[in-house]
């Protein structure tokens, strides 16, 4: 029987004012897995009042007790380990691994998220005037409305709501309707039980046919004061648009066009080990995954052949099965764009070395292509699943070249045994995040996360975190009585 979950506005369970419900699908099976209350803008105003009645009270909190909760949170979330892969699972496809790896993250983001409520934030300036003592102050924005994607939920549902609630703002969270639960609700549940007041997290889940309309109504409301979101490049791009048109500032983490780059003083036994993990985890639906693997020609071969048999070896299918590494993709419909893209590039000339061929409901086959040119869809769209292009470069200037032809920059990972070499290649590729002798996936909660380009801007993790989710102001104290011209 399918489980059920209401609206979280002002500490409260509540139905949407419509009585609307929406159903959250289990991707593999295709059954019910939830039905969740489908908000519409009156509720959004519902949880935005809530918010804000609740933020001054919230922001004025000891940061002792602030920081209490977040490390409660972050030590029932790991107690809940197995109910996450049995939610994730079900809500979204997600293997064991990458729902046991979701929970140890975002626990961690939780434990930084404490420490940067007690850590140094403002400064002490000089002034101008003799006597006078000038302050940079860090204060809270108020309400921020957070939008966390279904890809990687409890990292993801943890990282919209942590670090503005640590810096004292409160949160209305609207979570993927692919993963209501996952990336929102279950996530309130956890803060909920470690002590978070009444208001501080909202939660509003909806109809996929509302999404626009629930966006736009949470952005738009006058007592959002920023906006938080995670998701792909084209939405991101209508939520950057919203937010400024009301001139909120916004963080926005989007789409990525990732390269692997091997070079030619690579391992190749590591780079096959390396890019596999960066291309195929979470069936390739990370916004860090390695769409694209680039390698030297004088190691293209062997790499190619034993990258190539590893990728035909992976276990397929059920999520629930302990090895399974290509699980199920959130939908039957993502697994048919996936297999469209692949088609279209084969039609127009590439070769599948592996993989191929249609999706099993919403399972699609590992896949490697070659020969994948410009005139090909998939040679500059976000293949967003368990799908990569292997290409050759003969030195670093092509090489480079290669990895910046996309619109988008968050990460790359360069493969070489030579931390010089690899540093002189990453200075040069334009993206927010470059991991040198290791591939393109790769978070640490206390490291500024985030793209240039068509990949967002804004940064999360540690103080970064704090400071997008909080305003300057300039304060002055005169210690003694100022003499004026008048």
């Amino acid at each position: 029987m399918a489980i059920t979950r209401e609206l979280l506005i002002g500490g409260r369970d509540v139905p949407a004012a419509s009585g609307r419900t929406a159903e959250d699908i289990d991707p593999f099976t295709g059954d019910v897995y939830a039905r969740v209350a489908a908000a519409g803008p009156e509720d959004v105003a519902r949880a935005v009042e809530a918010a804000d009645a609740a933020f001054p009270a919230w922001a004025a909190l000891a940061p002792f007790a602030r920081r209490g909760i977040f490390l409660r949170a972050a030590d029932l979330l790991d107690s809940r380990a197995e109910q996450a892969v049995a939610l994730m699972g079900r809500e979204t496809g997600a293997t064991r691994g990458w729902s046991l790896f979701n929970v140890a993250l975002a626990a961690n983001i939780l434990r930084e998220a404490a420490a940067a409520v007690t850590a140094p934030r403002g400064a002490v300036l000089s002034a101008q005037e003799e006597g006078a003592l000038g302050l940079a102050v860090r204060e809270p924005l108020g309400v921020v409305a957070a939008f966390a994607p279904w890809n990687a939920p409890l990292i993801l549902g943890v990282r919209a709501v942590a670090a503005p609630l640590a810096a004292g703002n409160t949160v209305v969270a609207k979570p993927s309707e692919n993963a209501p639960i996952a990336a929102g609700l279950f996530v309130a549940d956890v803060l909920r039980e470690a002590g978070l007041p009444d208001g501080v997290l909202n939660v509003v889940t909806n109809a996929a046919q509302d999404a626009a309309q629930i966006a736009e109504a949470l952005i738009a409301h006058p007592r959002v004061g920023a906006v938080n979101f995670t998701g792909s490049t084209g939405v991101g791009r209508l939520v950057g648009a919203h937010a400024a048109q009301h001139l909120k500032p916004a963080v926005l983490e989007l789409g990525g066009k990732n390269a692997v780059m091997v070079l030619d003083d690579a391992d190749v036994d590591y780079a096959v080990d390396a890019a596999t993990f960066g291309v195929f985890m979470n069936s390739g639906q990370i916004c860090m995954s390695g769409d694209r693997v680039l390698v030297h020609e004088s190691v293209a071969d062997a790499f190619t052949r034993r990258f190539t048999a590893k990728v035909a070896s992976l276990p397929a299918g059920d999520p629930g099965l302990p090895h399974t590494v290509i699980g199920p993709l959130v939908s039957a419909a993502a697994a048919r764009r996936v297999a469209a893209l692949v088609r279209d590039a084969v039609a127009a000339g590439a070769t599948v070395l592996t993989g191929g061929g249609e999706p099993e409901g919403a399972v699609h086959p590992a896949t490697v292509l070659s020969g994948v040119t410009a005139d090909m869809e998939l040679h500059y769209a976000e293949a967003f699943g368990p799908v990569c292009v292997i290409d050759t470069f003969g030195d670093d200037d092509t090489a480079v070249a290669l990895a910046n032809d996309t619109e988008n920059g968050l990460t790359c990972g360069i493969i070489t045994e030579n931390a010089t070499h690899g540093l002189a290649v990453a200075r040069r590729v334009h993206s927010g995040i470059v991991h040198i002798n290791d591939q393109s996936v790769a978070d640490e909660p206390h490291a500024p996360f985030g793209g240039v380009k068509a990949s967002g801007y804004g940064r999360f993790g540690g103080r970064w975190g704090i400071e997008a989710f909080s305003h300057t102001r300039w304060v002055t104290i005169a210690t003694q009585q100022a003499r004026y011209p008048f």
